[in-house]
């Protein structure tokens, strides 16, 4: 399976360029170029590619890295429990194939999938479909929309103008070590877009599972994100060009998310959940804010449900070089899960620090410290230590 993957992602790349009928070129030593120049000639072929799009756009990302993990040794304050062992790992954690078909008479409607290959808790690299939807430009006034396997509402604005650095941590909400696991970037459903100068939205209804876990079909899931840019500036992917503040409404309700028995009592439990944000971004520096609440939905007596909580997050950078291309970045975020008994309740916390290069428009180097310190007694106590990181963001 994962070799007929594969061999689409390189079938589809041929097709692009074939579509966009590029000629390469090559000299005597072999190597290929899009180029020609002396000493290089045309590279012929009998096997014509052809695509029935308008044109094809197509992009890659990956997240290569070394990762040393060194947590506490010893047991944790249970007496009994040890911490997880040490573990140092070159790593692939993330690569992302993607291919834009442009089928419509509106040039900004398009088809998009993007293929996404990552480990799988046996160590093993698996393969499978990020996105795959159908974006239909304007058709409401300012507003398109996503069908099919799609963004959902607030995982890629914060990836996108508050904390650029997925290659390291995920945002608070989808943080498993010491955030709350709430939801994931992607889902099955449909996602309107609103694009306005002084305000934009993304609100729409989903299976609610995420898309690399199976819909249990208790119920849909409605998820929106609100954000008035005070500035009147839009600041996606521009933060050392822009000066931009933003402020954010965000939040999921989730039908039936979680079945749970207790006591002989089966509950099929919603998750509801919403967070206030802010960014305000310079070309030298950034900082951004945000808290989560997640409500208990559990209506067992003395049960709570298992993600009910609140926490915050923190992060900022500061930018330096003629490019800014040189930046230090630190991060900390806080999760508290509720109990029955407030009493209790321990604190997860994680503390980033690191700096990054910007090499160029397509590659990007991060060094930095994960230090993890969930609170003792906490069900994620084994989790903590100290993680050191570095990674290479290439992208095409």
């Amino acid at each position: 399976m994962k070799k007929i993957a594969l061999s689409a992602l390189a079938a589809l790349t041929l097709g692009s360029v074939a579509a966009n009928a590029t000629t390469f070129y090559q000299d005597e030593n072999g190597q290929v170029f899009t180029k020609p120049a002396e000493g290089r000639t045309a590279i012929k072929t009998d096997t014509p590619l052809f695509s029935k799009a308008d044109k094809l756009k197509f992009s890659a990302l990956t997240y290569i890295g070394y990762t040393y993990d060194d947590y506490k040794s010893g047991l944790t304050s249970d007496g009994v429990t040890p911490y997880k062992e040490d573990t140092s790992d070159f790593e692939i954690r993330r690569a992302y194939f993607q291919v834009k078909a442009y089928l419509l008479e509106d040039p900004k409607s398009y088809f998009r999938i993007t293929f996404d290959i990552s480990k799988d808790v046996t160590g093993d690299e698996k393969v499978r479909a990020k996105y795959a939807y159908l974006y239909l430009n304007d058709i409401f006034t300012n507003t398109g929309v996503e069908f099919g396997l799609a963004h959902r509402p607030w995982h890629d604005y914060e990836e996108h103008n508050a904390w650029f650095y997925r290659s390291i941590s995920k945002v608070l909400i989808e943080d498993k070590k010491s955030g709350p696991d709430l939801s994931n970037s992607a889902d099955f459903g449909v996602m309107f877009k609103t694009r306005t100068q002084y305000f934009d939205a993304d609100y729409g209804i989903f299976n609610g599972e995420g898309y690399h876990s199976a819909s249990n079909g208790n119920g849909m899931s409605f998820e929106w994100r609100a954000t008035a840019h005070l500035l009147g500036v839009s600041g996606k992917d521009k933060q050392t060009k822009k000066t931009y503040w933003d402020a954010s409404f965000f939040g999921q309700y989730n039908q039936g998310h979680k079945t749970v028995e207790v006591d002989g009592i089966t509950e099929n439990q919603d998750l509801i959940f919403g967070g206030l944000h802010t960014v305000y971004n310079q070309p030298s520096f950034l900082i951004a804010a945000q808290y989560v609440y997640s409500d208990n939905t559990s209506d067992i007596a003395n049960n709570v449900s298992a993600q009910a909580g609140q926490g915050y997050s923190i992060n900022g950078e500061y930018r330096m070089g003629e490019d800014k291309e040189y930046r230090v970045l630190a991060r900390y975020d806080s999760w508290t899960p509720e109990e029955v008994d407030s009493a209790d309740e321990k604190e997860n916390r994680s503390y980033i620090v690191g700096a990054a290069w910007h090499q160029n428009k397509n590659v990007e180097w991060v060094a930095n410290v994960i230090v993890t310190d969930n609170e003792a007694g906490s069900s994620k106590e084994i989790e903590n230590g100290t993680q050191y990181m570095v990674t290479a963001e290439v992208k095409f």
